[in-house]
């Protein structure tokens, strides 16, 4: 089955966007040299943060673990070069706009002297799916295209169903990003060996290599490395360039023509999505044995004086990584991690290079967008909106804070991927707007689920208090009945000891 011959489902919605990559897909992928200091968020994945486990003035090596996982959802951190710990502190993260999290820093050697994987596996073909998920965990493996949810955990959740294909994603259609491409064109035999990998822990026999008709260079060195393998389970699709059709939902309905319902997981309809750099990541740690301590990352923009693609280690600082590439144009003026759909605006360049870092964008101005006005019910943003969303009745219900018509209407389905802005003739920052009703929602929820806990510890306290009046009452009666087999001079004694315990 060839990429040429393969049915599609149908994609609603969506945009057909300038990609906007060429300025830095001109290069190779550029090796950044060790910085002289790491800055490593504990937190750099979904879940819990993971807990240190090295103290200041430690040694540590490359590929040493320096945090490990917190609690039933996370992954660990790993040294990304050998050095020193000479910090355990906050410092600015790339969350939106900045904001500080504790982050463990170490003053880099110059030697990169790794540490041996004592665990090291047999070959993977030899290895029982759980040991190897249980592997992949320990390698802090996460999802690359943006999630960062914990790998080995996803996996694990997908068994519990009915799994029938593996959708590998190298759909990168968000406009200036290109590392992905860049990945694929380069470094094509590791994507596909962790498919292989993948395919192994999760005892499928289909996989699918999704990628955008744009990407013609990833596409044949894919085909090459396929054909090398001889591995027939593996197919190469080519999908149309529209935004967003590299969403996980948008893929599986692209590839398979199955809808995840509302609320759902690709898993629930058979599918597991994976990006392929998680795939090239988990080929590093299985085969090459190397946890998760770098990433391929687009610099690009025109606040860049170079654009290109760099492999920068994790802990790197932006400023870094910016210098690395020319340093900034005099022109620029806006900085952003990510894409400029789905992006976070930074105020400094300090933030650290971390998992999700995927793109560092530097840009003269910050994208055209005229004066908000009254929405004109022109139904516009329905049209292009890929999940099927109302979005001008949930700008309505937003507006109006009205939490059970925003969930109604599926507001807890919005990817927030910034089509209905772009279309948008008002020019009513709607995304602004369900983000915000989004966060407010996560909050009344947070809220109820404290008032929740505060009443169940209420009724707790107040069943034991119960509990221990009754078992008073009855001790009081047991020693009355004693007392009064034993005479009124007993009796006399209980009441005493009662009142002076009162007192």
């Amino acid at each position: 089955m060839s990429a040429s011959t393969y049915e599609l489902g149908r994609l609603h919605g969506g945009l057909r966007l300038d990609s906007l990559k060429e300025q830095s897909t001109s290069h190779s992928i550029y090796e950044m040299p060790v910085p002289a200091r790491l800055v490593l968020p504990i937190s750099q994945h979904v879940g819990s943060a993971a807990r240190p486990i090295v103290g200041i003035g430690e040694q540590v090596l490359k590929g040493q673990r320096i945090a490990e996982t917190g609690g039933t959802l996370g992954a660990p951190v790993h040294a990304s070069s050998s050095g020193r710990v000479v910090a355990i502190e906050p410092w600015p993260v790339s969350r939106r706009y900045g904001d500080a999290a504790p982050c463990i820093v170490i003053e880099c050697d110059g030697e990169d002297r790794s540490i041996e994987d004592a665990d090291a596996l047999p070959a993977y073909r030899d290895t029982a799916p759980e040991a190897l998920l249980t592997k992949i965990l320990q390698g802090g493996i996460v999802g690359l295209g943006g999630a960062v949810f914990p790998t080995a955990q996803k996996l694990a959740q997908a068994l519990a169903g009915e799994l029938q294909y593996l959708i590998l994603n190298g759909v990168e259609c968000e406009p200036y990003i290109s590392c992905d491409d860049l990945l694929m064109r380069e470094r094509a035999r590791q994507v596909v060996g962790g498919a292989q990998i993948l395919m192994h822990a999760l005892s499928l026999d289909v996989a699918y290599l999704v990628v955008e008709s744009d990407k013609p260079d990833a596409i044949r060195r894919l085909g090459e490395a396929l054909a090398e393998l001889e591995d027939n389970r593996l197919v190469l699709i080519q999908v149309p360039t529209v935004y967003p059709s590299g969403g996980e939902d948008q893929l599986v309905q692209l590839v398979t023509n199955r809808e995840v319902p509302t609320g759902g997981l690709p898993s629930d309809v058979g599918c597991l999505v994976q990006n392929v750099a998680t795939a090239a990541a988990i080929y590093d740690w299985i085969i090459g044995h190397e946890p998760l301590i770098s990433r391929i990352t687009t610099v690009t923009g025109d606040g860049i004086v170079r654009p290109m693609n760099v492999m920068a280690r994790l802990g790197t600082t932006v400023a870094e990584v910016v210098a690395f590439a020319g340093g900034y144009t005099d022109r620029a003026e806006l900085l952003i991690i990510g894409g400029p759909m789905t992006g976070k605006s930074m105020t400094t360049d300090r933030v650290p290079v971390v998992k999700a870092t995927n793109c560092i964008l530097a840009l003269s101005e910050p994208p055209k967008q005229g004066r908000a006005r009254a929405c004109i019910r022109c139904g516009e943003c329905a049209v292009v909106c890929p999940v099927r969303l109302l979005p001008q009745q949930l700008y309505w219900y937003a507006c109006a804070d009205d939490e059970a018509k925003m969930r109604l209407h599926g507001l807890t389905d919005c990817i927030e991927c910034g089509c209905c802005d772009l279309v948008c003739p008002s020019h009513i920052r709607l995304t602004a707007d369900f983000r915000k009703a989004k966060a407010r929602i996560r909050e009344l929820e947070d809220e109820k689920a404290r008032a929740d806990r505060a009443r169940r510890r209420f009724e707790a306290r107040s069943e034991r208090l119960d509990k221990e009046q009754r078992a008073r009452e009855r001790q009081l009666l047991a020693q009355k009945e004693t007392a009064r087999r034993a005479g009124p001079d007993a009796i006399a004694e209980i009441l005493r000891r009662k009142q002076k315990d009162e007192e």
